[in-house]
């Protein structure tokens, strides 16, 4: 008697254990979207969800049955930073997504804990550094090159030799990597020009946006590239009042400043969200790994043929542009992997 209980015990086990791996096997992928910010202030994180859905959709199209189809669910968490790591945390406890994907730099740190925490639950972080977590992974942007640039343009093209960035917040890509290249770049196109560095404190407040720019023109700064999100505006509406001009990171921003606004640097959010999703949702991402991507792999674009840039910028130095643009694509030019800032 005892023997066939054993058995029969065992038989149920088995039983079970064969549902759950059916189960797993049948289950449809959920992905939620974080987005730490509004994407309508934010290009860049719109440009994240757009690659997430077209990922989604593109892999769903190959999946005939519906009940395997991936689900996506968005999530605009607001500009209040103190805010995310809870809202993170509630996304997971819900139990409801298998992979939580964002794009920042500060994300890793605050899903860490929480990964622990829900250890069944997958984190993608873009534009991103983060080793050795196995449920994580992010992919970074090597924007060293995008910075460069950025710098070379403005140290081309301002009359005073001086040029400033206004960062949202101090982070280790924004003062290893961001600040340091803008400088060096306006530095290499005049070598007397001088970079300046002020942070709102916040990627939303839009008037102290404004007053770090007042303050920079009184200090004689003619050329500054923002870097604060929704505070960016403030940037322009002074700039536009001040008669300085601007260049612009992460998306074709000509239009929002005609003539302000001269020169634009992207990467490629879209196209590294599909590509990470698409490599999820086929089951070959390599976890606790990072990934690293820039100018010369495709994710960082130089908008040179817009309309715009050739109506407001000299061609002298559109040619001198074309001479770095091409060189930096070609390897001629390789940027070191540190400077000191």
């Amino acid at each position: 008697m005892k023997k066939t209980m054993l058995l029969l015990a065992g038989a149920l086990f088995a039983l079970a254990f064969a549902g759950c791996t059916k189960k797993s096997a049948d289950h449809a992928p959920s992905i939620a979207v974080f987005i730490p910010g509004i994407m309508a202030d934010s290009p860049s994180y719109a440009h994240v969800a757009e690659g997430v859905r077209q990922a989604v959709e593109e892999y769903n199209a190959a999946v005939s049955e519906e009940s395997k189809k991936a689900k996506l669910h968005i999530m605009e968490a607001g500009t209040n930073q103190a805010e995310w790591a809870s809202k993170i945390r509630a996304l997971a406890a819900t139990g409801e997504y298998d992979l939580i994907l964002s794009s920042n730099p500060s994300l890793p740190e605050l899903a860490a804990p929480i990964s622990k925490q829900f250890p069944s639950e997958k984190f993608i972080f873009l534009d991103a550094s983060y080793d050795g977590n196995p449920n994580m992974y992010t992919v970074s942007y090597d924007q060293r090159d995008q910075a460069y640039i950025s710098g070379y343009m403005a140290g081309l093209y301002s009359k005073t030799h001086k040029v400033g960035l206004v960062a949202a917040q101090e982070y280790p890509i924004m003062n290893n990597i961001l600040y340091p290249y803008f400088a060096k770049g306006a530095s290499d196109a005049y070598p007397s020009t001088k970079a300046d560095f002020r942070v709102v404190g916040n990627w939303y407040d839009a008037t102290k946006g404004a007053e770090i720019t007042n303050a920079m023109f009184d200090a004689g700064i003619d050329m500054v590239l923002p870097i604060c999100g929704g505070a960016s505006q403030g940037v322009i509406a002074t700039a536009r009042e001040k008669g300085m001009h601007i260049v612009w990171f992460d998306e074709n921003g000509f239009k929002k400043a005609p003539g302000v606004i001269i020169s634009c640097c992207m990467t490629k959010h879209s196209l590294a969200a599909k590509e990470t999703t698409l490599q999820y949702l086929e089951e070959s991402i390599p976890w606790g790994s990072v990934r690293s991507v820039g100018f010369r792999d495709g994710y960082v674009s130089y908008f040179d043929e817009d309309p715009a840039y050739t109506t407001y910028v000299p061609q002298e130095i559109r040619e001198k542009m074309a001479v770095l643009i091409n060189s930096l694509r070609s390897g001629n030019i390789v940027l070191p992997r540190t400077l000191e800032n």
